[in-house]
C-alpha cells in the first residue's frame, strides 16, 4: 500500500475516534445542552501537547483544547495510568467556566503491535482491556510521559456564580461560577472525591452535572479503547510516526493555500456592539499580512479589555483565526484539510497585551467565547475579502444569541431547581456562488437547537413560535440567509439572562450586498410589549413570554 494511502487510512483512524467519544458523550449525557445540542468537542493529542485529530463538533474549541492540554502538562505532570485532569479556568487553558474540559494521558508499555485482543496498552481506568491485563500495578509504575492525551469540553448548563446557567452579565470572573484551575480529578484510577464533592456544592444542579462529567468520562473510556486498537494494530513506532507525518501534512496544506493568496496587507475593523455595562461600540482590528506561505494576523487597534464580559482569553483568538484560515483553504484547495497541529503552523497572531482579546486577570470573560470569537471571525474575513473577493462571503449573523434561564418547582424543602443554557441559530451570509442559509448555527457554533419538544419536556415553559425570520437577510447578487424567531412562555418564575450582540448594527454585506437586519430581543407582560437591550437578565413571572428575533445574514453582491 503507498504512503499516501496509508496516512489517510491513520488520519481517518484518528478522526473516528474523536468522533466516537463524541457519539458516546452524546448519548450518555443528562443535559440537553449536551445530548441535543452537541455542545462538546472531543480530541486526541501527541504526549508532547500537539492536537493530532480533532471531530467536527465545536469550531471555537480548536484553539483553545490544546491550551487545555499544555496547561495540564504544564501543572499535573508526571502522570500515571489512570489520570484524569479537570479544568475550566480561562487564565489557565479554559476559555469561559461553562466549557468543562477532562485530559486523560495514554500509556502505551510494549511498543510491538500484537495480534487478535491483547492490547500492550495502559489507559483510562474505565476501559476493562480484553484477554491479558498488561497494565503496570500503580506501586511498580516509574512515571513517563505519556504517548498520548484524550481530551473532551463539554458545556455544562450551569456552574454557579451570579445568574442561573453560569452566563451572567459579570464584571469578575469570581461572578460567573466556580473556577477550576488544572487539577487531577482522577489520580492513579482512584476518584477525588473531595474534588467532586465541591465541584457539585457549587452548581445549581448537581444531578445533571455529575451526569454529564460521568458521560465525559464515558467518552474517554471509548477514546481509550479505540486508541488502543489503532495502537495494538499497527504498532507504537508507525503510529506515532503517522501522527507526526498527519501533521507535517496539514501544515503544507495550508501553506500551499496561503500561496493561493495574494501578498499585501489587508485590514478590516467590526464592531461588538457594547460589553453589556456601557453603551459604547467595541472595535475589534485585523491586520492580514501575506507573504508566500505565511499569514501574519495583528490585532493591534482592537479595543482594550473591558468591564464587562466580553473580554476573551488568546486561545479564543487562535481559534477563531485557525476556523477562517481553515474555511478558505478548503474553496482555494477544494481539498478537505485534517484539522491538526499542523494548521496552525504558519500562521502568526500578535495581541496586544491588556486588549480585550488579551485581558488581564480577574477580567470577566464569560461571553467573550461566544460572542467575542463571532466578532474575530467577522473581521478576519472582512480582511481576507480584501484579498479574495471572489471566495469569501459576506458577514453572517455573528452572535450565538445566548439565553440562560433557571429557577425552581415544587414546594419549600422539595425543591427541584434547574437551569438551562441555549443559543440561536440565524442567517449565514451570501456568497460568490448563492445566498446564504436561514435559521443555522454560523461560524464558532456548530451546535443544534434543541427541538421544542426536549424543551418543554425538561423545563416548565411552552415555546409559542419558533420560525424563521423572514426578510431579515441582506439584499443584493445573493440574498443573505434569515434569522430566527423564538417566543418561549414560562410556567414558573424563572431568572433569564440574554447575551446578544448585532443588535445595533448589523452583518455587513460585501461587495455591494447590504447588510443584515439586526436582531431583536422583547419581554411580552401582560399583553404589553418591551424592547429588550441586547444583555440583560430579568426575573421573569410566571406566563411571561421571551421572543428573540435573531439577526439576517449579509448579502452579497450589487441588487440585479
Amino acid at each position: 500500500m503507498s504512503t499516501s494511502a496509508t496516512l489517510s487510512i491513520f488520519r481517518h483512524l484518528f478522526a473516528s475516534v474523536a468522533e466516537e467519544m463524541g457519539v458516546t458523550l452524546e448519548r450518555t449525557a443528562y443535559s440537553p445542552n449536551i445530548k441535543e445540542r452537541l455542545d462538546f468537542s472531543c480530541a486526541l493529542f501527541l504526549g508532547d501537547g500537539r492536537l493530532l485529530a480533532q471531530a467536527a463538533h465545536i469550531p471555537v474549541h480548536l484553539g483553545a483544547m490544546p491550551a487545555s492540554v499544555q496547561a495540564a502538562i504544564q501543572q499535573c505532570a508526571p502522570f500515571q495510568p489512570g489520570d484524569v485532569v479537570i479544568v475550566n479556568d480561562p487564565y489557565q487553558g479554559g476559555n469561559h467556566l461553562p466549557d468543562i474540559t477532562l485530559i486523560s494521558p495514554l500509556f502505551v508499555e510494549n511498543q510491538s503491535p500484537v495480534i487478535g485482543d491483547q492490547l500492550s496498552v495502559i489507559g483510562n481506568p474505565l476501559v476493562t482491556t480484553p484477554a491479558t491485563d498488561h497494565r503496570l500495578p500503580t506501586t511498580a509504575y516509574r512515571p513517563s510521559p505519556p504517548h498520548f492525551f484524550i481530551a473532551s469540553r463539554a458545556h455544562h448548563a450551569d456552574v454557579g456564580g451570579m445568574s442561573p446557567g453560569s452566563m451572567p452579565l459579570s464584571t469578575e470572573i469570581y461572578q460567573e461560577g466556580i473556577i477550576i484551575p488544572p487539577i487531577k480529578l482522577i489520580a492513579g484510577g482512584q476518584r477525588n472525591d473531595a474534588v467532586w464533592q465541591l465541584i457539585l456544592r457549587n452548581v445549581r444542579t448537581p444531578t445533571e452535572r455529575a451526569g454529564d462529567l460521568a458521560a465525559q468520562l464515558a467518552a474517554h473510556a471509548t477514546g481509550s479503547r479505540r486508541l488502543e486498537g489503532i495502537i495494538a494494530r499497527y504498532g507504537l513506532e508507525e503510529t506515532q510516526r503517522y501522527a507526526d507525518a498527519l501533521i507535517a501534512y496539514a501544515d503544507q496544506l495550508t501553506r500551499a493555500a496561503i500561496r493561493q493568496m495574494p501578498n499585501g496587507r489587508f485590514t478590516y475593523t467590526d464592531y461588538l456592539d457594547n460589553d453589556g455595562q456601557t453603551p459604547q461600540p467595541l472595535p475589534i482590528t485585523a491586520t492580514l499580512t501575506i507573504h508566500d506561505d505565511t499569514l501574519t494576523v495583528d490585532f493591534s487597534g482592537t479595543a482594550t479589555a473591558v468591564r464587562g464580559n466580553l473580554n476573551a482569553v488568546p486561545a479564543i483568538t487562535e481559534s477563531a483565526v485557525a476556523y477562517c484560515v481553515r474555511c478558505v483553504a478548503l474553496a482555494l484547495l477544494d481539498s478537505d484539510l485534517p484539522m491538526n497541529q499542523g494548521a496552525f503552523l504558519p500562521i502568526t497572531i500578535t495581541i496586544p497585551p491588556g486588549s480585550l482579546l488579551d485581558p488581564p486577570p480577574p477580567h470577566a470573560v464569560a461571553a467573550g467565547n461566544v460572542e467575542t470569537s463571532q466578532r474575530i471571525v467577522d473581521a478576519v474575513f472582512g480582511a481576507l475579502a480584501q484579498a479574495l473577493p471572489d471566495v469569501v462571503p459576506a458577514a453572517s449573523q455573528g452572535t450565538m444569541n445566548n439565553l440562560t434561564f433557571g429557577g425552581a418547582t415544587g414546594q419549600q424543602g422539595q425543591l427541584n431547581t434547574f437551569a438551562y443554557y441555549e443559543t440561536s441559530g440565524g442567517g449565514a451570509g451570501a456568497g460568490p456562488t448563492g445566498s446564504g442559509a436561514s435559521g443555522v448555527h454560523v461560524h464558532m457554533s456548530n451546535t443544534l437547537n434543541t427541538p421544542v419538544e426536549a424543551l418543554e419536556y425538561s423545563f416548565p415553559l411552552r415555546v409559542l413560535a419558533y420560525s424563521l425570520r423572514h426578510g431579515s437577510g441582506g439584499a443584493g447578487q445573493h440574498q443573505g440567509g434569515d434569522g430566527l424567531v423564538r417566543s418561549i412562555q414560562f410556567l414558573t418564575p424563572v431568572t433569564a439572562t440574554i447575551t446578544s450582540e448585532r443588535r445595533e448594527r448589523g452583518a455587513y454585506g460585501l461587495q455591494g450586498g447590504q447588510p443584515g437586519q439586526p436582531g431583536r430581543n422583547s419581554l411580552i407582560h401582560n399583553d404589553q410589549e418591551q424592547t429588550l437591550p441586547g444583555k440583560v437578565t430579568i426575573d421573569l413571572e410566571t406566563n411571561d413570554i421571551l421572543r428573540i428575533e435573531t439577526p439576517g445574514g449579509g448579502g452579497w453582491g450589487h441588487c440585479p
